[in-house]
């Protein structure tokens, strides 16, 4: 009785660990957003980073977002989405430091921090 019970707890876990993972991957991963057309971008004071704004046209139903990639300029590292906001079709980019970005008012340090509106 004991190991059919183990068995249930540990088959239901898994599941809900399953479901959990592929809704987090369809709705909040920021490797899924859509690609956009170029907006602008920016290169961080010392060369070592480089912001580049796109803007994504959600279509007639919903608004246009910016998205902001981060490019390693010194390391062949893949870029990384580290700005995700929606109802804008702007971008103003600036740095505040060698590794601190202000994007649309919202200032990131771009080795561990990120926006995404839907967090918020």
């Amino acid at each position: 009785m004991k190991k059919v019970f183990k068995t249930l707890i540990t088959v239901s876990f898994l599941f809900i660990a399953f479901v959990g993972y592929g809704i987090y991957w369809a709705f909040f991963d920021m490797n899924r957003l859509p690609t956009g057309e170029y907006l602008t971008e920016d290169t961080s004071p010392d060369g070592t980073y480089t912001l580049k704004a796109y803007v994504a046209n959600g279509g007639a139903t919903t608004s246009y977002s910016i998205r902001g990639e981060l490019v390693f300029n010194e390391r062949k590292s893949k870029t990384k989405n580290i700005y995700w906001n929606y109802e804008e079709d702007t971008a103003s980019i600036s740095w505040t430091d060698d590794d601190t970005v202000v994007i649309n008012g919202h200032s990131l340090d771009v080795l561990d921090e990120k926006y995404d509106f839907r967090r918020e």
